[in-house]
């Protein structure tokens, strides 16, 4: 089989490249180039799955980044293991085929407890005195040693955050050449995430951009480069295109103001209690599951959802279907924004009963993303002298937490999960292969079969 390599540079269009990506530029005049049609909904999780199952999530099971847990009653995103994956992944149908082949899996999602050869995620220790220390998980295990002992410790804090910088994606650049240099892996699927950062929180602003366009393009020609000397097939992708949003859709307090959503208070503070709500939304960007634990409720729902401002489709029944979001982990309505909005996990009414992890960085208690988690709240002209102190009490032993999030969702300047109306702004498939891409444009599900073909020439 041909050696070759997945480098998916997230949100990566074909908007992007140009004066402030001169490798990538010159890399797409010397290769071929397709646009990728995006399933719904166009997320890093469901769109990964796709693309390495070859199937819609009605098959797959991935509907989102995250769902709600209906055996136990609760909102669950960021979940890590590939047991979830309902399909077949490529590797599968390969191995069975070449005993040789293996494939090294550098933070595409659902990367733990797979059949992948060799794998590395982002896996934090949690400590008994509530502090979160930066790590990684690998198979085998002892490949996590090597490549913190040689890289230093996996930048956790600049993989997600208000501090998030290029210095994951150079990292798992990094671990990717040395993966290889390791154990010469048949595939080997990179996860860049660099532009996902401030393209969400500026939009499409190229004045401020252009930094991580090149920063992003430096590091692609490092693998490029590595990879060329190996005589691999190259393959530069990404899972969706971010543009410009100005309107947050705050789906849980309508239904709470409506009466549908049961709330908690502890402490003070309120709790959603998906389990106990007649209807609540789990949102994921420009896509949201409504699920119903009462269905003597579903047309008022539905009359709710269409008087919403912002919210473009709504699908249930036969279209769910027709869309490929057909299953049991879908909500019994999956809307969709419009190209201006977005919709947030939020419920409380008043932010002084905000849970203490909204002013948090905390991707799994949330029931729902927050893409306000890369900001500090601008106004705070003390936010920086507030996170010194805060991370000096933990070095000493103190316990504290890092609640420097702003409850201000209209901060975030861009999003994705829609289907884009330009295809410069859907998911693009590069390749150094002439001779692969027939069509202007594919279909997410093409992905698979694609790939399988350059790695069977």
């Amino acid at each position: 089989m041909k050696k070759t390599v997945v480098i998916n540079v997230v949100g990566l269009t074909q908007n992007l490249i140009g004066e402030h990506t001169p490798f990538l530029t010159s890399f797409l005049k010397t290769g071929s180039r397709s646009f990728i049609r995006p399933a719904l909904p166009a997320v890093t999780c469901s769109a990964q799955t796709t693309y390495l199952t070859g199937v819609k999530p009605s098959e797959h099971g991935i509907v989102g980044n995250g769902w709600y847990f209906e055996d136990e009653c609760e909102v669950k995103f960021w979940r890590q293991s590939n047991k979830l994956i309902e399909a077949p992944k490529i590797w599968d149908s390969l191995k069975a085929e070449n005993k040789d082949f293996t494939v090294a899996n550098l933070f595409w999602w659902y990367n733990m407890y797979s059949t992948a050869d060799y794998s590395v995620t982002p896996r934090p220790n949690y400590l008994a005195d509530g502090r979160k220390i930066p790590d990684c998980y690998s198979h085998p295990a002892s490949l996590r040693d090597v490549l913190q002992d040689k890289l230093g410790t996996f930048p956790l804090f600049s993989f997600w955050g208000p501090k998030t910088s290029i210095k994951s994606s150079r990292w798992i650049a990094d671990a990717t050449i040395l993966t290889d240099e390791l154990y010469d892996p048949t595939l080997s699927l990179v996860y860049l995430p660099h532009l996902d950062y401030n393209i969400q929180r500026y939009g499409n602003d190229f004045s401020i951009i252009k930094k991580d366009l090149l920063e992003i393009d430096q590091e692609i020609e490092k693998l490029v480069n590595h990879f060329d000397k190996q005589n691999a097939s190259i393959v530069i992708l990404s899972e969706y295109g971010i543009t410009n949003v100005n309107n947050p859709i705050h789906l849980n307090r309508l239904l709470r103001d409506n009466g549908f959503l049961s709330i908690r208070t502890e402490k003070g503070l309120e709790l959603l209690d998906a389990g106990a709500s007649k209807a609540f939304a789990v949102a994921d960007h420009q896509i949201a599951h409504v699920y119903l634990n009462d269905d003597s409720i579903r047309a008022e729902v539905r009359q709710l959802l269409e008087g919403t401002n912002g919210i473009e489709t709504i699908l249930e029944g036969d279209t769910l279907k027709e869309w490929g979001l057909d299953h049991e982990r879908s909500g019994d309505f999956v809307v969709v924004a419009d190209k201006d909005s977005w919709f947030t996990y939020y419920f409380w009414q008043d932010d002084a009963k905000a849970p203490d992890y909204a002013r948090m960085v905390d991707i799994h208690k949330k029931p729902g993303y927050d893409p306000v988690e890369m900001f500090t709240d601008p106004k705070d002209k003390l936010v920086v002298p507030k996170i010194i102190w805060k991370l000096l009490k933990k070095k000493m032993g103190f316990r504290t937490v890092m609640d420097v999030i702003p409850l201000k969702a209209e901060l975030v300047k861009g999003s994705h999960g829609r289907i884009p109306e330009s295809k410069s702004d859907w998911p693009i498939f590069i390749t150094d292969r002439k001779d692969v891409l027939k069509n202007e444009s594919i279909k997410a599900t093409d992905v698979f079969s694609i790939l399988e073909h350059l790695l069977k020439p």
